[in-house]
């Protein structure tokens, strides 16, 4: 029980970190090393408990998935209605106030 036990905390470290260098390199194709980092660093607890449930859901049944999917294809509309310079704008807003959140 032990090694299944170290395994788990093994194998949720490596995930997190991978999953944390990820966003950081996908972040540097338009912000600073630290700015990427501090975007990263600055979500909040409900932001990530809120990402890890719907994640749950989308892996654990195809109905889940249809459901998360169908909510991304949604948002991903209505972004796209918004005008490029809105939907820039409000983009940078929140980037700004996970920067500033990861200074706290």
């Amino acid at each position: 029980m032990t090694n299944l036990i170290v395994t788990d905390i093994a194998l949720r470290g490596a995930g997190r970190l991978a999953r944390h260098f990820t966003e950081k390199t996908l972040l540097r194709t338009r912000y600073t090393k630290d700015d990427a980092e501090k975007v990263v660093e600055g979500r909040s607890m409900i932001q990530t408990l809120a990402a890890v449930a719907v994640a749950r859901i989308a892996t654990r049944s195809l109905p889940g998935a249809i459901i998360v999917g169908t909510g991304i294809l949604g948002k991903t509309l209505l972004d796209r209605s918004k005008g490029k310079r809105e939907a820039r704008a409000e983009g940078e807003k929140q980037m700004r106030e996970r920067m500033a959140n990861a200074e706290k």
